[in-house]
């Protein structure tokens, strides 16, 4: 970090780091379905780090037990996880715009209530708009692994990563990754091991069955069906 000891002293003196992104912004063009769903529903269930410091029951209205998704993709398991869950409340975070839309969309059909979304950088959500201990469970499900060795500090499971996820999450709050990819599961407990205030939940080595709440997607039937591995990973805060 050239002669600053942290990214927030160099912010103070009016520098801007560049970070190692852990995604490309592959944008796509947005279907008419996908515009309409952004243009209606964003109003009503769109966040931005621009409204700074959230306060969660203000956005939704009530006191409830928060979820955070990373990386959700196309929104369609979120929004079966914020259905099937009316109890508790669900923040979608993602950097592509067509998943957005799509979500929006699906949400909207589904007349859910109890789930919010983010176009932005995870790392930055985190860090600007939600309260230290305000979240009850952090899901991961199906990063990019970047498989390339020269690629590997590009994968979002990191230590200073999972260490501004410790800070969001509830004591007793759970960390859950979900990866079909055999080499970043074995990264991701490498990290998570060697990381304080967290304890592996597993009853035997370090996986655990897919829980109820994470829906089968057709995606990973497929992959089941021809023998290929997923590995869950659920990791809670201790301190």
């Amino acid at each position: 970090m050239t002669r600053f000891n942290s990214e927030e002293e160099a912010r103070a003196a009016g520098v801007y780091i560049s970070k190692v992104k852990s995604f490309v912004k592959r944008e796509g063009r947005l279907t008419n379905a996908q515009a309409k769903a952004l243009t209606d529903n964003w109003p009503t269930m769109g966040l931005s780090t621009d409204m700074g410091k959230l306060d969660l029951n203000d956005v939704f209205g009530r006191n409830a037990p928060r979820v955070v998704e990373i990386g959700f993709g196309m929104g369609k398991s979120l929004v079966e996880m914020a259905k099937n869950a009316p109890e508790k409340d669900f923040i979608g975070i993602e950097v592509h715009k067509p998943g957005v839309g799509a979500c929006l969309g699906e949400a909207a059909e589904q007349a859910i209530e109890n789930l919010r979304v983010f176009e932005h950088d995870a790392v930055e959500v985190l860090d600007t708009c939600l309260d230290n201990e305000s979240i009850e469970r952090l899901q991961l499900f199906f990063p990019d692994p970047w498989h390339k060795t020269r690629h590997h500090k590009r994968r979002i499971v990191q230590p200073a990563f999972v260490q501004s996820i410790r800070a969001k999450l509830k004591i007793g709050g759970e960390f859950h990754m979900a990866t079909d990819w055999e080499p970043y599961a074995e990264h991701m407990i490498n990290v998570m091991e060697a990381s304080d205030g967290f304890e592996n939940t597993a009853e035997n080595n370090h996986f655990v069955p897919r829980p109820d709440y994470r829906p089968l997607t057709k995606f990973e039937a497929r992959g089941q069906r021809l023998g290929h591995g997923v590995w869950d990973i659920i990791y809670k805060r201790v301190s």
